[in-house]
């Protein structure tokens, strides 16, 4: 028997954001109208068979994001999600949000906070597979030589997301500002 989650649309500065819940109202996926196969391939990945309708988010949820995408960045921790995922998946995915607005971390970075300093690639894969955008901040993850590179929603949205919470994007190349020549791990800042 196939998964039955609501699917709700939410206008945003960046495009309709498509929220995907359960019966307990958890946030389970969140993509962009212009990117709904690939949201459904990742359902289907992370659940196999998958059923939506069409019924409204929770009001927190939807007042959350709309409170984010105007400017109030905590709203992001006040939401609640699940996925479904590896291990690994999970072990990177519950790092993200770690990751403070207006910051960005490379992908060998993250790779070594979760002490797995080879598994770069890993870490990269396991990002791009993140079903929920924005709130598993996903966007803040960056290439080793500060450039903005893959973002499921679009190059554009990320550099939007990421210039949203502050963090310095140089005019151009669309490549995150390094200080002192090396990208700083926010944690040590």
């Amino acid at each position: 028997m196939p998964e039955s989650f609501n699917l709700d649309r939410l206008p945003t500065p960046i495009g309709t954001a498509l929220l995907v819940t359960d019966a307990d109202g958890l946030l389970r996926a969140l993509d962009w109208e212009d990117y709904e196969p690939r949201m459904k391939q990742l359902l289907r990945l992370h659940y196999d068979a998958v059923e939506l309708k069409n019924a409204r988010a929770p009001r927190e949820l939807r007042g959350a994001l709309t409170g984010y995408f105007k400017g109030d960045l905590d709203r992001l921790a006040a939401i609640e999600w699940r996925v479904a995922g590896t291990p690994f998946q999970q072990k990177v995915w519950n790092a993200l949000p770690k990751i403070p607005a207006g910051t960005t971390l490379s992908y060998g970075a993250l790779a070594a906070k979760l002490r797995m300093p080879k598994a770069v690639r890993a870490v990269g894969h396991a990002n791009g597979s993140n079903p929920i955008s924005v709130v598993v901040p996903c966007h803040r993850l960056i290439g080793a030589n500060g450039s903005l590179v893959k973002y499921g929603g679009g190059l554009e949205r990320k550099r939007w997301l990421l210039q949203h919470e502050g963090a310095p994007i140089q005019k151009g190349d669309g490549s995150i500002k390094q200080r002192g020549g090396v990208l700083e791990d926010p944690s040590q800042v």
